[in-house]
């Protein structure tokens, strides 16, 4: 039995809607397989051959090619016990089914290879100064490993809403973590209250949280210029302790080196200041008092499946940072 398509078919809009896009159910997936049955017909010559290729019965392809031509409304098959013709419009719409179905397999293969291969554009947001120090230098690597991942970086101090600005992953140090993001701990972080040997020995060393209102303390400000309070974990609860001091701003890097010259008291965060404290330069206090973790996370929405270009990234900072003597600066 032969099928004969005749030549120069024109393109109906009618067979054109079954290209359109759907939302997949198991509705969605009978249409699917009406057109693989109505293309085997086609392709194969019969019924019985293309219920073999679909490893169904010939009844049941007749079947499927009934309902296709019935939903549509239009007659793509003209069958007869010798032989099967295709009408003007079944030819025209197989040469569209055959484009949708081959640009379906192409789209089930970028999503498959996509698992293992990073590619596509990362934004990226992180603190600023750790963004300058720990984030943005391990970027060419990266990318000498993935190049087929762009990135951009916001370096600020402001916690930015990654959902509604657009971010891929967010670098945060300590801090509450909202329940519909996934956070992954890159290092381990503390932040504690630090001076150097010549204020402590002009000034006193604190014991106490209260002794913090005798000193002066250089604090991060938020718009307006109002401060933001040091976190301590006090009788196994947090608690926030509003300090005061002659200078304050909103960039941590211009307070840790304020910090470093003497000039009061700082609240900083291990990651900044480990080499000082391994020189001399600078000495803790309140040690009893610091919050048990106040770790560097990498922060990004719940999704399934992660992109390998955020799983990727993520991984290569962690290795990065697991480095022996990296925090040191001896790496």
């Amino acid at each position: 039995m032969g099928v004969i398509a005749p030549r120069g078919c024109a393109i109906w809009l009618r067979c054109l809607t079954m290209c359109r896009q759907e939302t997949f159910s198991w509705a969605g997936m009978d249409k699917l397989k009406q057109i693989e049955a109505f293309i085997a017909v086609v392709e194969h010559g019969s019924m019985a051959a293309a219920a073999l290729t679909q490893n169904v019965t010939p009844v049941m392809i007749g079947r499927r090619i009934n309902a296709l031509e019935a939903r549509i409304g239009v007659k793509l098959l003209h069958r007869s016990t010798r032989r099967i013709v295709v009408t003007e419009q079944g030819a025209a719409f197989m040469e569209q089914c055959k484009k949708a179905l081959a640009d379906l397999d192409r789209a089930e293969m970028l999503i498959a290879e996509g698992k293992h291969k990073a590619t596509g554009h990362l934004i990226v947001s992180a603190p600023a100064a750790f963004g300058r120090k720990h984030v943005a230098p391990h970027a060419p690597a990266f990318l000498a490993a993935n190049p087929e991942v762009q990135i951009s970086f916001n370096l600020t101090d402001r916690v930015v809403d990654l959902v509604r600005e657009g971010y891929d992953v967010g670098i945060r140090i300590g801090g509450a973590i909202d329940p519909n993001f996934v956070a992954i701990k890159l290092a381990t972080n503390k932040r504690v209250v630090c001076g150097t040997p010549a204020y402590f020995a002009r000034h006193g060393v604190p014991h106490t949280l209260e002794d913090l209102e005798k000193h002066n303390c250089l604090a991060f400000n938020l718009q307006g210029g109002q401060q933001r309070g040091w976190y301590f974990q006090q009788n196994g609860k947090t608690v926030t302790v509003r300090v005061n001091g002659n200078l304050d701003c909103n960039d941590g890097e211009l307070l840790h080196r304020w910090t470093g010259e003497s000039l009061g008291l700082g609240w900083r965060s291990t990651w900044e200041i480990l080499p000082q404290l391994e020189s001399g330069e600078l000495i803790t206090v309140l040690d009893e008092y610091a919050l048990p973790d106040y770790d560097i996370l990498a922060v990004y929405p719940q999704q399934r499946p992660v992109p390998a270009k955020i799983r990727f990234f993520i991984e290569h900072l962690k290795q990065a940072f697991a480095k022996p003597g990296y925090w040191s600066g001896r790496v």
